[in-house]
């Protein structure tokens, strides 16, 4: 069976919703007189790590949620974790050596989540479902100031918040929006797109965040810098070039059924196609006929289906919820069969229902 996720950020129910998947706002901090990552050691950690678990077992607001010891888990639910967008690739030891550091582990509720001992000691992010910057910010923020009350960080009357990367010094802030840009890839305007975006201080990555190219039209934007601004300013100026980019993918819908309609078609149907029926998917394959399957049915070309089950689609596909849906392993050879099973059956039932 497939599992339930318990994550809003899927919810599809967000502003903008056919464009944007989800908002993003992640504060970096640091323990007041802990030594920074890259020259703190296994007690030091270990020491980070206990405060952090006394300091959130007194919040209400976290009385729900689940702490995970990555350091202590297999890399089938480490993977199945940064699947879900709560623990980053390096936190998770999902390089090729596999190594989990000491101390490593994660508190997460639905669509908030505390990281501890990454490149930062703390790594407090929330996730919001839709173009909802502003909403994550407060969230986020409600929560890193439970924690300030509890907890001293690091920080400096004229630099901020002092971090292990001098880029996040200063508030500590990094937002993002994970955003379909189907159009702008097939009329080839994405690279200038991009690289517009790249001279006003934003970058962008993929679906994974950091380090991961991109897959599906799905491309995370976000600030490249903290220092200097407020929370307030980054934000409204994130915020303001997303608007511009949603505008630019708007008007290449429009170059593309204006020009090639039947081509637009042609792409789409076979994407619905193949998702409602095929029997073996890999997931890179399964990301781009997601993708397909966006835009028709933004452009009102294909059924009706919900932004939640697409949004789904994407976490449900990937490997780790694969297999554990299965009952098998990463290396099991069924995977894109079982991976086809998942997708046919989220269809069907979406569809029939």
């Amino acid at each position: 069976m497939t599992e339930a996720l318990e994550l809003p950020w899927l919810a599809g129910d967000g502003p903008e919703a056919g464009l944007v998947i989800s908002s993003r706002v992640r504060l970096a901090r640091n323990l007041a007189g802990c030594r920074f990552w890259g020259r703190n050691t296994v007690d030091d950690r270990d020491a980070v790590l206990r405060q952090v678990e006394r300091a959130s077992s007194e919040i209400p607001e976290l009385a729900g949620a689940s702490w995970h010891r990555l350091d202590a888990l297999p890399r089938l639910s480490r993977l199945w974790l940064h699947e879900q967008q709560l623990v980053s690739r390096e936190l998770a030891g999902l390089d090729p050596t596999g190594t989990v550091r000491s101390g490593a582990a994660v508190l997460a509720d639905g669509g908030q989540a505390v990281m501890c001992n990454e490149e930062d000691h703390l790594r407090i992010q929330a996730l919001m479902p839709g173009f909802a910057l502003e909403g994550a910010r407060q969230a986020a923020e409600r929560l890193d100031s439970e924690l300030g009350q509890r907890i001293s960080f690091a920080f400096h009357p004229e630099f901020g918040y002092l971090t292990a990367c001098p880029t996040n010094v200063g508030t500590g802030l990094r937002a993002s929006v994970l955003i379909h840009l189907p159009a702008l890839v097939l009329t080839r305007e994405i690279g200038k797109v991009l690289q517009g975006l790249s001279q006003v201080g934003l970058t962008h990555r993929g679906l994974w965040g950091e380090g991961s190219e991109v897959r599906g039209n799905l491309f995370q934007l976000s600030n490249q810098t903290t220092l200097g601004k407020s929370e307030a300013e980054l934000l409204d100026h994130l915020s303001r070039l997303v608007v511009e980019v949603m505008g630019h993918e708007q008007r290449a819908r429009q170059v593309l059924m204006r020009d090639a309609p039947l081509l637009v078609e042609d792409r789409v149907w076979r994407a619905w196609g193949l998702l409602r029926h095929a029997r073996v998917l890999a997931f890179e394959e399964t990301l781009n006929l997601l993708s397909g399957v966006r835009l028709g049915v933004e452009l009102g070309l294909l059924p009706t289906l919900g932004w939640t089950t697409l949004n789904r689609l994407l976490v449900l596909a990937q490997d780790a919820h694969v297999a554990r849906s299965a009952d098998t392993g990463l290396d099991d050879e069924a995977l894109p069969a079982h991976r086809a099973s998942v997708v046919r059956r989220m269809m069907d039932g979406e569809v029939d229902g």
